[in-house]
């Protein structure tokens, strides 16, 4: 994909809240194009969130999310400074991958 994942992310009282937005068709396979044939399904499938080597979120999406996903989530750690890492993978083997520092 060639728009970067965007992601915010402080750190207050020893609990760090998270926003990633994921540029994606998350086509689901059941439209049809102009031409009146079916779409391709294409879809995030996994996405994974790190901390250093720890994992602090693992999601399976499927065709019931929505353009561009939007995932909000905390989790107990993080300090400012610390860097997250978020890798999705979609149902075509697409990649995307993009880190940010905690505030």
């Amino acid at each position: 994909m060639a728009d970067p994942i965007r992601i915010r992310a402080r750190s207050n009282d020893g609990i760090t809240e998270v926003m990633v937005l994921m540029p994606h068709p998350m086509e689901t396979g059941l439209g049809l194009d102009a031409s009146g044939k079916g779409r391709r399904a294409h879809y995030i499938s996994d996405v994974e969130v790190k901390l250093g080597d720890r994992t602090v979120l693992q999601a399976r999406l499927s065709i019931a999310v929505s353009k561009d996903p939007l995932i909000a989530f905390r989790f107990k750690g993080g300090e400012p400074g610390d860097r997250l890492n978020v890798t999705w993978t979609d149902n075509v083997g697409d990649l995307g991958t993009g880190s940010a520092s905690i505030l």
